[in-house]
């Protein structure tokens, strides 16, 4: 089969089904997540204190998050393939935000990529405008942006101020102006639920929520916090397995079994001397 694509999204929606998506960050894990069903891929920059041992996703480098990607599309065959473009690695010019966005379908492989926009973000309508006229798909992101954490004070729900507030239309207005420029869907993450279903009734695009409640088109995790893999308990979040357990069951049985000289075993070597 053919990876999913911007038009099949546009149809899932269409037709009233729900979309999925789920971070990966190597292949191993990506071909699992794909073998599974999943619609889309997102190699986030959550890799950095997910996958690459950072506190936050600040640190993480473009070529750590190329890196990712290309590993994410050789593991894969049908989901779609997004990137998250880094911290940094746009909004400091826009030749060079193109071109950074550029590499990740052009040396990794992706399908699309993904932009954090704060509320009125002109550099990012504009970015995003310009690279869609390129050709490069563009997912939109709003609501809470852990790029801005810093700025925020940290990461906190946006949108509590109500559906009806000042902010909520501002929310609105910049995703209509992210569709305008040609996202083809837009992650809203850490909204109220209110926020969270006007923004998805104003645009005519797939919404792709992640603790932004029960309405909008579509949900993401991240996928070590669905698999139990080190994950944090987040109330936005729901854990699907245990591999926590599992794996420090299969080291200590290893562990056990080496010391007790029972790992190798004769069926474990080449050309095992007999008797011995």
């Amino acid at each position: 089969m053919s990876r999913t694509t911007v038009r099949d999204v546009a149809a899932k929606c269409e037709a009233g089904e729900p979309i999925t998506m789920l971070t990966a960050y190597d292949a191993p894990i990506a071909r699992q997540v794909d073998a599974g069903g999943v619609d889309l891929i997102l190699v986030g920059d959550s890799a950095g204190h997910n996958h690459l041992g950072y506190d936050d996703t600040l640190p993480v480098t473009i070529e750590e998050a190329v890196s990712n990607t290309a590993a994410v599309v050789r593991g894969t065959e049908e989901a779609m393939v997004i990137a998250d473009l880094p911290f940094l690695s746009y909004g400091a010019s826009l030749e060079r935000s193109v071109e950074n966005a550029g590499r990740f379908l052009k040396e990794a492989g992706a399908d699309a990529v993904k932009l954090e926009t704060p509320p009125g973000g002109e550099f990012t309508v504009e970015l995003t405008d310009r690279l869609v006229e390129l050709g490069i798909p563009v997912m939109g992101h709003l609501g809470l942006t852990p790029q801005r954490t810093k700025e925020m004070g940290g990461p906190t729900i946006q949108g509590r101020e109500g559906a009806d507030s000042a902010f909520a239309d501002e929310l609105v207005e910049t995703a209509e102006r992210l569709v305008e420029a040609g996202i083809f869907s837009l992650v809203l993450e850490g909204t109220t639920e209110g926020v969270a279903k006007r923004v998805t009734e104003a645009v005519d695009v797939p919404t792709i929520g992640i603790g932004a409640g029960r309405y909008t088109d579509g949900q993401v995790l991240v996928i070590t916090d669905l698999l139990g893999l080190g994950a944090e308990d987040f109330r936005l979040s729901e854990q699907y397995a245990d591999l926590d357990s599992v794996i420090r069951e299969a080291v200590a049985s290893f562990v056990g079994d080496v010391e007790g000289r029972e790992f190798p075993a004769a069926e474990n070597a080449y050309e095992p001397i007999d008797g011995e």
